[in-house]
């Protein structure tokens, strides 16, 4: 059992039954994946092979030992995964996601199999869904703001390079064969440049390009080229500084002076661009509220805000979930989900040790 879970120690505070006896937990056992992550891997790590067995001796059976599944892909990051991928297809010649596919059901299925992909198939197939889906509405189209605006330009880049070698087109191609403008136009620019990832900020350009910005919401303009040369080609801290600028000049944030142009989808879909920018934390905290509250869970934007922050700002996510909620979203993920769907969540938010 220890080369499963890694160095193990006795404490009376966290503990995790499985089916042959009750094991304890210590959060010294673990490290968290990143500085702002929420996933925590045991230390010292289980080997692939070792996890590999583990997944298969899972499989086999009457039933699947999901409790299994989840105790080793929620406890391992992103390069982990892909070596247990990869071992897996060499050990049994057998496609891990596919026997993950055959094995389990549900949202609970949805969930793991969107955490095993690497991140940036996994963006590429999220941006593909939501063009490509039924009933293509704005909401789908923010899951292609997020790809371009609440990660790092290098991630843009790998899950365009990934979308064209899954789907013999560009994503730029299929956002301008199913988008219609001016929402393509402003979807285009931010897929297709790559901001320079640094933190330089210049006040002169702030000040300038928050002028230029004003204009067009004067004009109510939104789709105007200069505001699609901005948004597309600054650098995220520039960016932030404009839109400081813009509140100081203007007495009004950026987006709210959107808000005042009208509700429709253009100025929806600026205002997602603004938020994802301005502050990721915030923006995919209101996701997951949004996913939760109401009748009925949105599971896939629910999963889609979890699983693609888990390993980068989940910290801050939560925190700001519970700004903007009465309770916090530990507590809402219990009541609002159930069985090994939630156990996986609250794995990946690092409350299950």
């Amino acid at each position: 059992m220890q080369s499963f879970f890694g160095r193990l120690r006795s404490t009376s505070s966290v503990h995790k039954q499985n089916s042959s006896s009750a094991i304890s937990f210590s959060e010294e056992d673990f490290k968290l994946t990143g500085s702002m992550g929420t996933v925590k891997v045991p230390e010292p790590v289980p080997s692939p092979d070792n996890d590999c067995q583990r997944l298969k001796k899972a499989f086999e059976g009457m039933g699947t030992d999901e409790e299994a599944v989840i105790w080793i892909l929620g406890h391992r990051n992103q390069s982990q995964r892909r070596k247990i991928k990869d071992t897996y297809q060499q050990l049994y010649n057998k496609s891990l996601l596919d026997d993950l596919h055959s094995e389990l059901s549900g949202d609970f299925r949805k969930a793991i199999i969107l955490w095993a992909y690497d991140p940036p198939e996994r963006d590429a197939k999220l941006a593909r869904d939501a063009l490509k889906a039924k009933k293509q509405g704005i909401k789908h189209l923010k899951v292609v703001v997020e790809i371009a605006c609440a990660s790092s330009p290098h991630h843009l880049m790998a899950v365009r390079q990934v979308y064209a070698s899954l789907f013999d087109c560009s994503l730029e191609e299929d956002i301008a064969s199913t988008v219609s403008l001016p929402l393509r136009k402003i979807l285009v620019g931010l897929v297709s440049s790559y901001r320079y990832d640094r933190q330089l900020v210049d006040s002169g350009i702030a000040g300038s390009e928050a002028s230029r910005l004003h204009e067009a919401i004067e004009r109510k303009q939104l789709d105007d080229d200069h505001v699609v040369r901005i948004l597309s080609t600054r650098n995220l801290f520039q960016l932030r500084a404009t839109f400081e600028c813009y509140k100081q000049k203007y007495g009004n944030s950026f987006d709210q002076d959107i808000k005042a142009c009208g509700n429709g989808d253009l100025e929806s879909l600026l205002i997602a661009v603004f938020c994802c920018i301005e502050s990721p934390e915030k923006y995919f905290a209101k996701v997951i509220k949004n996913s939760i509250v109401g009748l009925g869970t949105d599971e896939d934007s629910l999963n889609r805000a979890i699983i693609s922050r888990a390993e980068i700002d989940m910290i801050k996510i939560k925190e700001e979930y519970s700004k903007v909620s009465k309770s916090s979203l530990i507590d809402d993920i219990i009541g609002d989900t159930s069985r090994d769907y939630k156990n996986f969540l609250l794995t990946l938010l690092g409350e299950r040790l």
